[in-house]
Formats: structure tokens, sequence, C-alpha cells
């Protein structure tokens, strides 16, 4: 993509990975703040923990709560990485995949702005391949097979990216 660009806005929710750990999985979220409510900056401020508790009801529910994500796809297309590939961003919690627990520890998270209830944008699914191109450039064991939702590593937790996400939009031609 010639237009394909990534802004760094660092969160200071992150550690270090495993010794040695191989990055093989990437992990597609879905997150509104306020729940359903789109292009208020609010999800930056939460994962930069910068989020004001008395902007709205909900943000008391998740005051304190430390989490961020590698990258995130705005609704308009806009890419933001909070946290460097080679650091563990905290985005999946308790979570499991093909016998490996911690997914944190060998995955990368990209969230999009969305919910279940709405369609993601086409620019949303253009930068997403565009991004996952970039990951599998850079990340060769992430394979098709490896990108998933995190209702796929936490289904008894999470619902997201949601039935709204089109996963045949997904078309990754792997180098």
């Amino acid at each position: 993509m010639s237009n394909f660009t990534i802004i760094d806005i660092p969160s200071s929710n992150y550690d270090s990975r495993p010794p040695d750990t191989l990055i093989d999985l990437v992990v597609i979220h879905a997150i509104s703040l306020p729940p359903g409510k789109f292009g208020t900056g609010r999800v930056i401020d939460f994962f930069t923990n910068s989020l004001d508790p008395a902007a709205d009801p909900y943000f008391t529910v998740i005051a304190g709560v430390k989490v961020s994500s590698h990258y995130y796809i705005e609704r308009q297309g806009r890419v933001i990485r909070f946290v460097a590939d080679e650091k563990r961003a905290w985005h999946a919690g308790v979570s499991h995949f093909r016998g490996r627990d911690n997914c944190n520890d060998f995955s990368l998270g990209i969230e999009l702005e969305g919910d279940d209830f709405n369609h993601f944008s086409e620019i949303q699914y253009q930068q997403l391949n565009g991004l996952l191109k970039l990951i599998k450039i850079n990340h060769p064991a992430v394979m098709c097979d490896r990108i998933v939702g995190h209702s796929h590593i936490a289904p008894q937790r999470k619902s997201d990216p949601g039935p709204m996400f089109d996963w045949s939009r997904i078309g990754v031609e792997f180098v």
C-alpha cells in the first residue's frame, strides 16, 4: 500500500517476552470506548493510561485497568502502534492456543475500532491486510491459520472481533 503508514503512540502497558520467544500468532480484537461509540479518541486514552473516569459512566468500570495492543486500526483507517513487536503487549489476558497458555507471550495484538453490532469499514480491512503483510515479512512464523480472534483464544470471556467481522476479507498473500 503506497499510503500505508503507522503512527507511534507509545503505551507503558507492556513488558518483556520470555527469552527466545518466536512470534507466531496474531490476535484480532475489537474495541470501542465508550462501547458502541466510534471516533472518540478514548481507546488511545485507555491504552496510554490517560482515560478520564469521569468522562463516561462506563469508564469507572475500567478505571485502573492496564491494557494495550501492538496495533490499533481506527474506523477511518489510521494505524497506530502502541507497543513494539518485540515487547509483550497486554491484550489477550487469560488465553490458550493449540496447547499453549498466555498468548501475550508469543502473539501480536491488533485492535480494530468496532464492536459486535456494526460492520467494520472497508478501509479497516485494507489497512489490516497491509499490516498483516508487514507482520508476515517481519515474523515469517505467522501463517494464515495463526491469525485468530480474541474469541478463539479466550472463548469463555471474549466475543471479539465479533459476528460483524468478515473473516473472508482477510486476503493476505503471504510471500
